[in-house]
């Protein structure tokens, strides 16, 4: 069985799935789990779950940053006034995931993230109201589930909003990611006491 936790390059006991590659540590070590309730920040990461799924993580941290520049910072509403010539301008840049269906899905996001704010609702509270109260933190990688019970309910809840490419699976991906959860196994360095 493969370890859970490695000791990483630096002698600090990390989560196994992120040692090896120095970008994916920085990640784990100042983001994953964190807990994030900034509404745009959330929407970045809603966004950059969708391009991921199919995909490593590991790709879309290489693209990040040029992600960021191809959608405006994701300020959502400017994402949500994208045109079909912001389409084509996004099918064509490199350094991103070219997948239409996923563009496309982004601006429809942030056009439902635009209806959600004018009825005075946060995206980030609704996020945060789907967070599972642990007792302990899980000892193995093994133990750590694709989908839960809050991953379900919020995916529902978007889609119900009009959401996409915001499965169980994704949205769980994005609450380990948010902190809305915290998976980092025991005896990793970021596990909770």
């Amino acid at each position: 069985m493969a370890a859970s936790v490695v000791l990483g390059s630096d002698g600090r006991k990390r989560c196994a799935w992120c040692v090896g590659n120095e970008l994916y540590e920085l990640y784990h070590d100042r983001e994953w789990g964190r807990p994030q309730k900034d509404e745009r920040a959330i929407f970045e990461k809603l966004c950059l779950e969708g391009f991921q799924a199919g995909l490593s993580w590991l790709t879309i941290l290489k693209k990040r940053e040029a992600f960021r520049q191809a959608f405006r910072g994701f300020e959502p509403e400017i994402v949500a006034n994208f045109t079909s010539r912001d389409i084509q301008r996004l099918m064509k840049n490199e350094g991103i995931v070219r997948n239409r269906a996923k563009i496309e899905s982004a601006i429809n996001n942030a056009k439902m993230l635009k209806v959600m704010h004018e009825k005075d609702e946060s995206l980030s509270k609704l996020v945060w109201s789907h967070a599972a109260i642990r007792k302990s933190s899980p000892r193995t990688l093994s133990q750590l589930k694709a989908v839960t019970p809050e991953s379900i309910a919020l995916s529902k809840e978007l889609k119900k909003r009009g959401f996409s490419f915001v499965g169980p699976t994704t949205l769980y991906a994005a609450m380990q990611s948010l902190g809305v959860v915290n998976d980092h196994v025991v005896g990793c360095h970021r596990a909770p006491s």
